[in-house]
């Protein structure tokens, strides 16, 4: 069963630290880890040039499912 994510959470600096699927509140490290299984629809995990794996969202034709632009909780 794949997932999504609904809503984010973020710190001071705007970086998303928690994730909310299916009204279950996930650290962005676990969120991380269920999307290198493939149980997260829409996203994919990058590598950051500091070597620091996060989330992206995958491209497509719309910026409101982009993962900064979702609501947050």
């Amino acid at each position: 069963m794949e997932m999504r994510i609904e809503k984010v959470r973020k710190n001071n600096e705007g970086d998303i630290t928690d994730v909310m699927m299916n009204g279950n509140i996930y650290s962005i490290d676990q969120a991380i880890m269920l999307a290198q299984d493939g149980l997260i629809e829409g996203v994919n995990v990058a590598r950051a040039r500091s070597g620091r794996e996060y989330l992206r969202s995958n491209p497509d034709e719309t910026a409101e499912n982009n993962l900064d632009n979702l609501p947050q909780f």
